[in-house]
């Protein structure tokens, strides 16, 4: 398996002399034979850093959204897709997005929409609407309950992988969720996860969780704050992961 990130916040060494970064995130999942491209950032750096990269987009053959915001969806407006590609999202996020996106995302792309998980290829789920269980995340932002905040998890023979976007819904909800739908133990959590110093709680509660879950692979980035990274370096020894650089597993 082989993740590039094309968006994240910062740029990292893999990248730094081609690659472009923005607050946003998206990745090029490879596993299997199958493409994934995993949110499209705020702008067109994605595809930018693609070619820079030397990646064809035009190799994907889905593209997944994780949630509406438009650090994750903006980029859409930029792609330069050759072919109609699939495209897997919760509902909710065709009624989020800006007035005049709708129609171009529904006319660019084959939509296959869902609110219960779905093995939209072999081994690898769109996780959809996932249950809020612990006691500690916010599950929601603002005042949104983000139902449609999802993420991706692949079966391997180590156990799931799991790559989210932002993790409103929350990062130990949506691990819990995958679990339960794969029937495997946490082998890797890639991706936003949505934490801040401000929220003691939620920092304190998912550092808890990855203790007992012991994955062997941790990679917060994008929406987690430097504080947040320094304890989850502290707890974890983590690298943290930026634009252009990959991920193998």
């Amino acid at each position: 398996m082989r993740i590039t990130l094309l968006c994240e916040n910062t740029t990292g060494y893999g990248g730094h002399d081609v690659c472009l970064a923005e607050w946003g995130f998206s990745a090029f999942i490879q596993v299997g034979g199958v493409n994934v491209l995993f949110d499209t950032g705020a702008t067109g750096v994605y595809w930018r850093n693609a070619k820079k990269l030397k990646i064809n987009l035009d190799d994907a053959h889905f593209v997944v959204l994780s949630h509406y915001h438009w650090d994750h969806t903006g980029g859409l407006r930029y792609h330069n897709f050759k072919t109609k590609k699939k495209m897997v999202i919760h509902p909710q996020i065709l009624e989020k997005l800006p007035p005049d996106e709708p129609k171009k995302v529904k006319n660019d792309f084959e939509i296959i929409s869902s609110v219960k998980p779905l093995e939209f290829s072999k081994d690898i789920y769109y996780l959809s609407q996932i249950p809020r269980k612990n006691n500690f995340e916010q599950g929601g932002f603002k005042d949104d309950k983000m139902l449609d905040d999802s993420a991706i998890a692949i079966k391997t023979k180590k156990g799931v992988v799991i790559i989210t976007g932002c993790s409103h819904s929350g990062i130990c909800n949506i691990c819990e969720y995958a679990k339960k739908v794969t029937g495997q133990k946490l082998y890797a959590v890639i991706g936003g996860f949505h934490l801040f110093e401000s929220d003691q709680k939620a920092v304190r509660g998912t550092i808890e969780y990855f203790k007992a879950e012991k994955p062997k692979h941790l990679y917060p980035m994008h929406c987690v704050d430097f504080p947040t990274l320094s304890e989850f370096y502290s707890n974890f020894k983590i690298a943290k992961k930026s634009s252009g650089d990959v991920i193998k597993l």
